[in-house]
């Protein structure tokens, strides 16, 4: 029989050939030699050693007669389980940090006055319905830029005692002052013909015209009817 033939079929003790079983030793011998070199077991959290001599695994629960088998059982499949386990779990348990907070700076520009304007009333005399043409001038305005306007009620102002029968126009653009109208507090069309902006960006005038919805005829209910032509526009507070 060649050397071959005895590795594959085995051998028997004393034969002269070395059996598969005795390599298997032998090669557990080995690895135990090259992890007591390269693997220092004091900084292992896992390895210890009882008031009997024996050498325990935390991890597992296992003991363990010599460093060698203990290190034999920390390449084995349940020791690398756990392992994963417990890893996983202190994953879990770990404490989210919460993500750092973006801090916006805050733009800081130099305020020029307030715009020029002019504002004119106007009527529909078909439908008796009044409004209002806003043309705000902005010369100086930043590049790219473009002004911005809102509706605001009567209770969300602090410059003035709440009315329910007023109710406030804001005009913005940077780097002006923001400037409000007083006006009546009425519905307003919002049907595109009727109410629109436009901003001219060469002559630098942003137009609003804000019409309002005509009161209800007589005897049915309704829109409260239109103050008298008579009544000017307060000056525009500050805001």
């Amino acid at each position: 029989m060649s050397f071959l033939d005895a590795r594959e079929h085995g051998s028997k003790p004393g034969s002269g050939f070395v059996s598969s079983q005795q390599e298997a030793v032998d090669r557990r011998e080995r690895l135990r030699r090259l992890a007591l070199e390269t693997i220092d077991l004091s900084k292992d959290p896992y390895f210890m050693r009882n008031h009997l001599g024996q050498y325990e695994c935390r991890l597992c629960l296992t003991l363990h007669t010599n460093e060698g088998n203990y290190l034999a059982h920390t390449q084995g499949k349940r020791h690398q389980q756990n392992l994963a386990k417990r890893a996983a779990r202190d994953a879990a348990e770990q404490p989210v940090a919460p993500a750092p907070q973006r801090r916006v700076a805050i733009k800081k520009t130099v305020r020029i006055g307030r715009p020029g304007y002019r504002v004119t009333k106007q009527f529909d005399a078909d439908l008796g319905a009044r409004g209002l043409l806003f043309q705000i001038e902005y010369p100086e305005i930043e590049e790219g830029t473009k002004p911005r306007h809102r509706v605001m009620s009567s209770y969300e102002q602090r410059k003035e005692p709440w009315s329910k029968e007023w109710q406030y126009l804001l005009f913005a653009a940077e780097p002006y002052e923001v400037i409000g109208f007083k006006i009546p507090s009425l519905e307003v069309d919002k049907h595109p013909e009727k109410l629109f902006t436009h901003w001219d960006p060469d002559n630098k005038v942003y137009s609003l015209q804000l019409p309002f919805k005509p009161p209800a005829a007589p005897g049915r209910p309704g829109l409260p009817a239109v103050p008298p032509p008579q009544q000017q526009l307060a000056p525009p507070p500050r805001f």
